[in-house]
């Protein structure tokens, strides 16, 4: 764009390109950047906006509550059945996929009918202390397998949206009634939103602005967080630029009307990060927004994306990359919030604009599907648990879509109004266009309605069955209905394992963490007929540290797990 050698490109599309520059003024200018009259400025491929209040920006604002969301994209459509795996309908889902399933040997168990792949096991920790729900089967009727219209509706919540057509407002930026005339000289005292990624996302669009302070990656929005600077005004950037002057101008209306960027800034340096991070972008964002939260910054909502999740081939190696990076990203982020003690204040979701179909395609991986889970974070759900029902992998439509059970409005307006705690008529009119409020029992309440049951974890994890060893033989209820074990613990809290056989026979006990990782041996020998009590730590060569573990009692080939806490 600065270059003073090369004019744009003119091309039979670009015809009369030139002659819409012969009447650009400074004012045109800046409506064509996005910034008159508006929260937004565009440079280049870089955007940063600014937040406006709106009546349910400021309905959030006003809210009595402390409570912080972290909206996370998963951008290219997330495959649910590589991120929640139906144990339950297992055979069909390896029968779709004869290439890509996920092995049971390699799966963690957090249910009986419920797991999620090895590779995400840094969630186990979460799922133990109550701070990891999914929500089944989320998607609306009539889901658009379409990037574009797909992330339009899941930002409007407009399910008529097809194609350019639709609402172009966001859920959290909806019925903003007027720009205030003075917006860029007197902004809000706090960014209500931030958002790390621009590009293909309305939810915080409003109707003539987007309401988020917006950078367009991670490092953008580091270096304002470290200088308290938003660009550079060096001269030397816009000699002989074709647009020189005006970009100039731009920069120096963000730099000193933007009080944003020193706001944040500020907010960084009181806050530290406590926790070790990956270094990863979507760790990197992470552990940005855990500064910022730990700093005290005042904003309530945060978008962070993670793309890459468009995995038409080769799904098996993409997706347990993503998913890895995000779950350890996601554990790493909680303690670190929790050593000031807001890590239940704080609740994470993701969102995708579509998920994957049951079948795999010819080329490993999977094709556009409908509906997918939604993952929710943090201490605040009150619990582990999955939610709602899962879809059949029996009865798929014509295409081998799973077909929605949960509409992704309902799970909205469940976050505004009980995490929020934004007023449900204005949650009604704002976010549901007046459809009626159905709630979602996600652990939190605010507005004091009414939410049907669901049946929580007690948070036990079945490791998956370590490499090298034979899958487990099927359920043999005779068998465990004969041996019984349970933990137990003395007056001096050692943990012991209470083990009865009524016959004969080899038993083998390995410990695991809740990770599924194998930490030693506890009993590897005959035992007959009879009881008998097992001293866990004298039985293992090194010191147990204090938490929860999970051991494993093999005879003749069955398997049996059961939690025991180690003080």
């Amino acid at each position: 764009m600065c270059n003073t050698h090369h004019s744009p490109f003119k091309g039979l599309q670009h015809e009369g390109h030139d002659e819409e520059h012969k009447t650009w003024s400074r004012r045109s200018f800046l409506q064509a950047m996005g910034i008159a009259g508006s929260g937004s400025m565009m440079l280049g491929a870089n955007m940063l906006t600014a937040s406006a209040p709106s009546p349910l920006s400021a309905g959030i604002a006003a809210a009595e509550t402390d409570n912080i969301l972290i909206l996370i994209r998963l951008s290219g459509g997330n495959d649910g059945l590589s991120t929640v795996i139906p144990i339950e309908q297992y055979d069909s889902y390896a029968n779709a996929r004869p290439n890509i399933y996920i092995p049971e040997s390699k799966v963690l168990k957090l249910t009986d009918e419920f797991g999620v792949p090895s590779y995400m096991n840094a969630l186990a920790p979460m799922w133990q202390e109550g701070q990891f729900k999914a929500v089944h089967g989320v998607g609306y009727e009539g889901q658009s397998l379409s990037h574009f219209t797909g992330s339009d509706i899941f930002a409007n919540t407009d399910i008529t949206t097809t194609g350019f057509s639709g609402l172009n407002t966001g859920w959290m930026g909806r019925h903003f009634e007027n720009i205030y005339p003075d917006y860029l000289i007197n902004p809000p005292a706090a960014p209500a939103a931030i958002q790390i990624g621009q590009f293909g996302n309305l939810v915080f669009q409003g109707d003539e602005t987007n309401y988020a302070f917006v950078t367009s990656n991670i490092d953008q929005l580091e270096e304002i967080a470290e200088s308290g600077v938003v660009y550079g005004l060096d001269n030397s950037l816009f000699n002989n630029c074709m647009y020189g002057d005006q970009l100039k101008f731009l920069r120096g209306v963000a730099n000193t009307t933007y009080e944003y960027s020193g706001i944040i800034h500020d907010a960084y340096t009181r806050g530290q990060n406590q926790v070790e991070y990956q270094d990863n972008g979507f760790a990197r964002q992470l552990a940005l927004l855990a500064r910022l939260i730990k700093g005290n910054l005042g904003t309530k909502v945060y978008m962070i994306s993670m793309g890459g999740f468009d995995t038409h081939g080769n799904q098996p190696q993409a997706h347990a990359r993503l998913m890895t990076n995000l779950s350890v990203a996601i554990n790493n982020f909680y303690e670190d919030i929790a050593f000031t003690q807001q890590d239940d204040k704080v609740l994470s979701m993701t969102f995708s604009e579509f998920g994957r179909r049951i079948f795999e395609n010819g080329s490993n991986g999977t094709d556009h599907g409908k509906a997918s889970p939604t993952l929710f974070f943090g201490s605040g759900l009150n619990g582990s648990a999955f939610v709602g029902d899962h879809p059949t992998l029996d009865d798929p439509d014509g295409r081998g879509n799973l077909e929605y059970t949960m509409d992704f409005r309902d799970l909205y307006a469940t976050v505004l109004a009980e995490w929020l705690c934004v007023d449900v008529p204005l949650v009604e009119a704002h976010l549901l266009n007046y459809k009626p409020y159905v709630p979602v029992n996600l652990g939190f309440s605010c507005s004091g309605e009414a939410f049907p049951d669901i049946a929580y974890s007690d948070g036990e994890v079945t490791p998956p069955v370590p490499p090298g060893e034979e899958a487990e033989t099927p359920f043999n209820p005779d068998l465990l209905n004969a041996v019984v074990h349970k933990p137990y613990y003395p007056t001096d809290s050692t943990p012991h394992i209470y083990l009865e056989m009524p016959f004969s026979a080899h038993v083998d006990i390995q410990l695991f963490n809740i990770l599924g990782q194998r930490v030693g041996t506890v009993f590897n020998e005959m035992m007959f007929e009879g009881s008998a009590e097992i001293n866990i730590r004298e039985r293992m060569p090194e010191q147990l540290s204090t938490g929860k573990y999970i051991y494993r009692i093999t005879v003749q080939n069955q398997k049996m797990s059961k939690s025991v806490m180690v003080a």
